[in-house]
């Protein structure tokens, strides 16, 4: 690019910054937004109420035994180290021992089928019917976009159950031994993993591969790294983990619908292009030059032409 099209140097230094700063609050505005987004939508509703509900009890009950009988053996160890700030450390520490029993036992099997309901009905509600048909039988007809879903007639997962989100689970869990970045650096870490799946189920719609999605995440890492964040706090509140499991899926679909907009945009745009330009012009055929014949070959027959 020509010089003279550029901004000034330090303008340019700044814009860098800035730009990873703006896609990061983006993205980790998408979680916060699910739950807006799922309160003012009651046909949600019995999605949470019928599924997770009981499973919230479940977790109350999870987190109350730990509680009661970890949290103050674990804050006497971590207060040598971390003195009055100890408690925050071992209640994140406590927390995330729940989030791995909880996930271990319960999100992968009971919550994925949930999680897809909500993450089809939030992008029908933002008209992608086209995305979803495909593979789902849709009840066109239907007063609400929950009402709408039929069962899925190609394999529906959200998140795939992962082991190697609950291993990184315990092994960063003694990040929170560690005093001041400990407690953040375990969040983020364990949310850009989290972060990564948001939008498994749109990868799964658009029929890509397991390479195409590699590259896909590799050029958002940013993003799922912040959105995840965010998802990984909410989950870490005690009993309303469920509930903010389907508010961050809400959230992700919203963020999906932007980005399949965006998409479909730019592609009309591309179309609308080509067809403005017009069918790239034939060029004439070259005349074909003489051949010459070699020393050896007899000379090419005479025709006698009257011109």
């Amino acid at each position: 690019m020509d010089s003279q099209h550029r901004g000034p140097r330090p303008m340019r230094l700044l814009g860098t910054p800035f730009s990873y700063v703006s896609r990061a609050l983006i993205a980790s505005s998408y979680p916060l937004r699910g739950i807006y987004y799922f309160l003012r939508r009651p046909a949600y509703y019995p999605l949470f109420v019928g599924r997770l509900l009981p499973l919230s009890v479940i977790s109350f009950l999870v987190y109350t035994i730990l509680f009661t009988f970890t949290f103050l053996p674990q804050y006497a160890f971590l207060a040598i180290f971390h003195g009055w700030g100890a408690w925050v450390n071992a209640v994140v520490l406590v927390l995330g021992e729940g989030l791995v029993i909880i996930q271990g036992l319960f999100e992968g099997f009971f919550v994925d089928e949930c999680r897809v309901d909500v993450f089809d009905a939030t992008l029908l509600d933002n008209g992608l019917e086209s995305l979803v048909a495909p593979h789902r039988i849709l009840f066109l007809q239907a007063p609400t976009s929950v009402k709408k879903l039929g069962k899925p007639t190609t394999p529906a997962v959200y998140q795939p159950w992962s082991l190697i989100q609950i291993v990184e689970l315990v092994v960063f869990l003694p990040l929170n031994l560690v005093p001041y970045v400990g407690m953040p650096a375990f969040v983020i870490i364990t949310g850009a993993r989290l972060g990564t799946f948001s939008q498994y189920r749109w990868f799964a719609l658009r029929g890509m591969t397991k390479k195409e999605q590699k590259r896909e995440v590799r050029s958002r890492m940013w993003e799922y790294t912040w959105f995840g964040t965010v998802a990984m706090l909410l989950q870490l509140i005690p009993v309303l983990s469920f509930f903010f499991l389907l508010t961050s899926t809400t959230g992700a679909a919203l963020w999906t619908a932007k980005l399949q907009q965006q998409q479909q945009q730019q592609q009309q745009h591309q179309a609308r292009a080509v067809h403005a330009s017009g069918p790239a012009p034939t060029p004439a055929p070259t005349p074909a030059a003489p051949r010459e014949h070699g020393p050896d070959e007899p000379p090419p027959p005479y025709v006698d032409s009257p011109m």
